[in-house]
């Protein structure tokens, strides 16, 4: 009889269960039986026998301490750009007379007579789609703190410096040194062809030598080849962790175990004394800014490719870093080691790179012997673009006001150490052919625009009376301006040809629908290859990455040093109103044809780097004393003691305690 599958497991399971009652059935007798005839039955004696034992080896104590460590993983390098080929087998022809191939007419094979002709039917191969990437980053940030710290009794009010128009200065002098500073986002074809156009026109025509207090420096070629930093051609680019402020580097995991493994401080309960810190410690700046862009772009790939009209091409690095830092320090602190302090650092590194992966293609397309007989061929109608426009701007401005004074306890003011930061990866992965034919012209530009832009003219006087016994240290630099910029292009640059007679007809072909391309199937980079496959454009190819990348930080603190109505001059101090950091990072990788390019018209090829760095010394603050200055915009918190007859009679107010009963007046937000 036939049953299903759940009603057969039904009848295994009813009758697994009716053999497993009768066991139990059976099993209270059949225990009694063996109980009785194991009584009847004489138990024998045990065989007693010899066993010789040979230990050969000495054994160790037990060690309960010792870890396991597993082996080390084996790391297999890889390269992410890698000329993949497949060799499809070899498909035999199949008389088709009703079938029809759906596209270009493939080459006739030959029957014997009475046969009726065949056509190949190929796979399908999907053109590619366009795509265009538009990214605006904008991180901005006001932190203008005013701190009044220790009993003073007294109200720092600075005139009103013009920030505003300080800083709108700098980015003009930064704009005048910028040919393409304006580009706007193109909407269309025509305009991502004039802005590509309009850059390489005006990079073209700016001068290698300028006038003025920048120093700037240009290169111009067909292909440049190298890294260089700040406009000296090197062999290894810098590294920034090398030359960050202590602050801003990435805490390392040793400094992280040696922490944990220091010895925790202990308490006993009982009679004693408690040591204070007597300090006031300030931070200002400290900030830190990035700009990051890491994109690679391999979105469209062929080791040949023809092109009917014009090829153009163009890879341009600008960097500019611009600076104001004219600090004013009261005379009373020269002995506070401000000889020590690390000026601003700037660099700018650039790096032009291209890597030809034609050598190793053509090792391995010679071993696999015969060229194709087949083709196919997949069609974009119009242009083909491919963009990418990413904008990154971070804006902060933190110009701190602040009066100081030692109340005989640790004082800590952080009115800095802001980060702000931009950052975008991106990977675009997407067809690979064995031919790319276009009907129009190839625009391919790489563009990075960086610039840094610091504004830090600090101020730091003391109140008439001011003295410390204690030590003292003051930074008003130490910034570093940082922008790297990085474009790599797969493909020689040297892999152009005029485009001949062969490769002419066969793209004329695809232009007037045909499709034969059986003159060109002879072409070394086609050998092993079974049936290649064709992308024909009839447009133009639109390939566009730019990057800009804007850095603004203006840090001009104002910082007034006065006595605590007590007096604690034995107070150490550490002010530090610079050491900060802004970093551009940009990385552009471009996959291009990566064997010949055959060109019917004009080959256009420009690289170029431009390297400007411009520190501002003005304002001219160089003849006035910020002690002056400091003690014109202090004044008494108390209403009293601003009038005229009391203010004769009080010369400070450390001298006068009985004026602060409240014990928080002094702390101003």
């Amino acid at each position: 009889m036939y049953m299903d599958k759940i009603t057969e497991a039904i009848s295994h399971f009813v009758g697994l269960f009716e053999i497993t009652l009768e066991q139990t059935r059976l099993r209270k007798a059949y225990d009694e039986f063996k109980a009785a005839q194991a009584v009847e039955e004489e138990t024998p004696e045990l065989a007693s026998q010899t066993v010789n034992v040979d230990a050969g080896y000495t054994l160790k104590d037990f060690v309960p301490s010792i870890e396991y460590s597993p082996v080390p993983p084996k790391l297999v390098l890889s390269t992410p750009w890698s000329d993949f080929q497949f060799v499809p087998p070899d498909i035999p022809a199949i008389p088709q007379p009703d079938v029809a191939y759906p596209g270009f007419l493939l080459p006739q094979e030959a029957y014997p007579m009475g046969s009726a002709p065949s056509r190949l039917i190929l796979p399908h191969i999907e053109p590619p789609g366009s795509v265009a990437v538009l990214i605006n980053q904008e991180v901005r940030l006001s932190d203008n703190d005013y701190t009044g710290a220790g009993g003073h009794g007294l109200k720092f009010s600075p005139a009103a410096a013009d920030h505003a128009a300080e800083m709108a200065t700098l980015l003009g002098a930064a704009a005048d040194l910028s040919p393409i500073d304006d580009l706007e986002m193109p909407g269309s074809s025509e305009e991502i062809v004039a802005v590509i156009k309009t850059a390489g026109e005006r990079l073209n025509g700016y001068p290698e030598e300028t006038d003025g207090e920048a120093d700037v420096f240009v290169v111009k070629a067909d292909v440049i080849e190298g890294t260089y930093v700040n406009g000296q051609s090197v062999d290894e680019a810098p590294k920034l962790d090398d030359h960050l402020p202590e602050k801003h580097r990435r805490a390392e995991e040793e400094d992280e175990d040696e922490e944990e493994e220091a010895e925790q401080p202990s308490y006993t309960p009982g009679s004693g004394s408690i040591d204070i810190d007597v300090s006031v410690e300030l931070e200002a700046g400290g900030n830190l800014l990035v700009n990051s862009v890491a994109m690679a772009n391999n979105w469209l790939q062929s080791p040949v490719c023809a092109v009917m009209g014009d090829h153009v091409e163009l890879n341009a690095i600008i960097q500019i870093n611009v600076s104001c830092d004219s600090d004013l320090v009261s005379s009373s602190i020269n002995g506070w080691g401000l000889n020590a302090t690390d000026p601003t650092q700037g660099f700018n590194i650039a790096m032009f790179k291209r890597i030809d992966p034609s050598a190793e293609a053509a090792a391995s397309q010679a071993k696999q012997g015969d060229f194709p007989k087949h083709w196919v061929v997949t069609e974009v109608e119009g242009d083909l673009l491919i963009m990418n426009w990413i904008q990154q701007y971070t804006f902060m401005m933190d110009n701190d006001v602040s009066i100081l004074s030692s109340s005989g306890v640790k004082t800590l003011v952080t009115a800095g150490a802001n980060t702000a930061a931009n950052d975008i990866s991106l990977d675009e992965l997407g067809f690979n052919y064995d031919l790319i034919v276009v009907g129009g012209n190839i625009y391919d530009a790489n563009i990075i625009h960086q610039l840094n832009v610091l504004l830090d003219n600090d101020l730091i006087g003391a109140v008439d009376g001011f003295q410390t016994t204690g030590e003292g240290a003051a930074s008003t630099s130490d910034n570093l301006l940082w922008n790297q910029a990085s474009i790599v292009n797969y493909g020689a640059g040297d892999r152009f040809e005029a485009m001949s007679e062969a490769y002419r007809k066969a793209c004329e072909s695809l232009q007037n629908g045909n499709g034969d391309l059986s003159d060109i199937l002879g072409d070394g980079p086609f050998a092993g290859i079974g049936a290649i496959r064709v992308l024909y454009i009839s447009g133009d190819i639109l390939n566009l990455q730019y990057i800009k990348q804007t850095t603004i930080l203006g840090d001009s603190d104002q910082v007034a040093l006065a006595m605590n109505a007590l007096a604690h001059p034995e107070a150490d101090w550490t002010i530090s109103t610079g050491t900060n950091s802004l970093v551009n990072y940009a990385y552009i990788a471009d996959v291009d044809s990566t064997g010949k390019t055959y060109v019917g018209g004009g080959i256009y090829s420009d690289e170029i780097l431009i390297q400007a760095e411009l520190i501002s010394t003005g304002p001219d603050l160089g003849g006035q004393n910020p002690d002056v200055l400091v003690n014109e915009a202090v004044a008494f918190l108390d209403d009293d003691m601003l009038a005229p007859e009391a203010s004769q009679n009080v010369a400070y107010p450390s001298l006068v305690p009985e004026t602060y009963s409240d014990p928080m007046q002094g702390v101003l937000a």
